[in-house]
């Protein structure tokens, strides 16, 4: 009876040794290659720890090179393609030349005012200077002056003629203009009007 129950005992070892682990059997049914070198059914050998540094060694290398490929992609590369062309005669360019100040001031007369004052916020709705405090003296004493409209008759406006009179001019704005070895003038220039505003605009001459 002992007899059976160790031959039993040693049969049930022997077979529960045999039994593939988790491990094994994972590693046998992946399609990881190399997995199943490094768990194989038996005991340990050395043809197991050199698939287990090879297969580590090609996973940092992995590691490393996505870490660069990363890396580079988030510092956002671009490339510019340049290509120049060489041309024998070239047009006159359009240039734009605006005044950041749209009219002269000085320029302006006491119908300009009536007519236009408020629209330039120089003056109110009931064609009074607003806040002449905070004026200077010199401009105060100009639109005092000229928004005098005490027993004034109003005269017909024309806004087109407004521009361009009290517009800048450009032959006072232009000190040189040269181009392909020639020289330009204002006259090379005409004035288009973009919404109450005086442009200088570069005919194609």
């Amino acid at each position: 009876m002992d007899l059976k129950e160790r031959c039993g005992s040693e049969g049930s070892q022997e077979s529960s040794s045999l039994r593939p682990t988790s491990w094994q059997a994972f590693a046998h049914t992946s399609t990881l290659h190399g997995l199943r070198f490094i768990f194989p059914y038996g005991q340990p050998t050395a043809r197991r720890l050199l698939w287990a540094v090879a297969l580590l060694a090609c996973l940092g290398l992995l590691a490393l090179e996505s870490a660069e490929r990363l890396a580079y992609f988030l510092s956002y590369p671009h490339v510019t393609s340049v290509e120049a062309v060489v041309s024998g005669s070239l047009v006159f360019p359009a240039v734009t030349i605006c005044n950041l100040n749209a009219y002269r001031f000085s320029h302006l007369t006491r119908n300009d005012l009536y007519h236009a004052g408020e629209l330039l916020d120089l003056l109110d709705v009931h064609l009074a200077i607003p806040q002449p405090d905070l004026a200077e003296a010199d401009v105060l004493a100009f639109l005092q002056d000229r928004a005098n409209f005490t027993a004034y008759r109003p005269k017909a406006f024309n806004m087109k003629e407004f521009i361009e009179r009290v517009g800048h001019d450009l032959k006072e704005m232009m000190l040189y203009c040269r181009y392909q070895g020639q020289e330009c003038s204002h006259r090379d220039f005409k004035t288009v009007s973009l919404r109450l505003q005086s442009t200088k605009v570069g005919s194609t001459k």
